[in-house]
């Protein structure tokens, strides 16, 4: 059993929403694969270099990671044990030989220290029980003068997805969905916290501007509401529900998802902050 302080979170991605996310590897990815290219871009990857992908997931980023640092490394580390053997088959798949995938808790894992050059992260860095902690043990891992870059969540406003749920308000408890108070994915959407953690945990230069992508919810409205509403979240939500308040939410989220159709795709606006720092050299 890996070391492990952050047991709420470890417990959901092992559970439902591992298996969820797992199992619609690719769904996930056409939603918010719209951030790659500028995350691995503010990330400067090498052909040389050592590359930690955090909260790696299905390990897309860090397949992508692996390819650029061709003759370095990549290594995707999560909590969730579903998503990591998803992420160990895909890249066999893919014939990708400089990648490896360990199950860890990033706040407290035993990682080499200064064995990194870079770490990266697409929306895995918001899941911290405590975020200080986890980005000084990141920054250990780091070599002097090492980068992080990641992209997490920005406001709730600015997510199509999200205001497409909160209209559901007559049918479903969406009250507090989207809070950014303790570990979840919100928790980093306001920048002046994102400089606060990353100075006390050490790093410098550190630098948040915004970033947008549409991502591809479904092939049509029914789809995307059913994709949204088997998710994690909204699962939840509908478990707290009537059969009635069920069926009522899943048509009227089906009539909002309407109007995003496009062809042959659901495509709803996600906003983001892009993020690079340093450990100082």
């Amino acid at each position: 059993m890996y070391d492990l302080v952050n047991t709420q979170q470890a417990q959901a991605w092992n559970g439902y929403e591992g298996t969820h996310w797992a199992r619609n590897q690719d769904r996930w990815d056409a939603v918010n694969g719209g951030f790659d290219e500028p995350l691995l871009a503010a990330a400067g990857i090498t052909e040389q270099d050592r590359v930690l992908d955090i909260g790696c997931g299905a390990g897309s980023t860090t397949r992508l990671a692996a390819q650029r640092a061709s003759a370095g490394s990549a290594m995707g580390l999560d909590l969730s044990a579903p998503m990591l053997e998803r992420a160990r088959e895909s890249a066999l798949r893919a014939d990708i030989s400089n990648v490896s995938f360990e199950q860890g808790d990033a706040q407290v894992r035993a990682l080499q220290p200064e064995s990194f050059d870079v770490a990266i992260s697409r929306f895995g860095v918001m899941f911290f029980a405590d975020p200080v902690a986890a980005f000084v043990n990141i920054k250990k891992s780091l070599r002097p003068g090492g980068r992080i870059a990641f992209v997490c969540a920005a406001n709730a406003e600015g997510n199509e997805w999200l205001q497409a749920v909160a209209a559901l308000r007559d049918f479903l408890p969406v009250g507090g969905f989207g809070d950014s108070e303790g570990p979840g994915m919100f928790s980093l959407a306001d920048p002046e916290r994102i400089r606060d953690v990353l100075t006390a945990a050490g790093f410098d230069r550190i630098a948040v501007e915004s970033a947008e992508a549409r991502g591809n919810w479904g092939s049509d409205a029914e789809d995307a509401a059913d994709f949204l509403l088997g998710s994690g979240p909204g699962r939840h939500l509908m478990d707290q529900a009537d059969g009635e308040s069920r069926a009522r939410a899943r048509a009227a989220l089906t009539g909002i998802l309407r109007s995003y159709e496009e062809g042959g795709a659901v495509r709803l606006r996600s906003t983001a902050w892009l993020v690079v720092a340093e450990r100082p050299a």
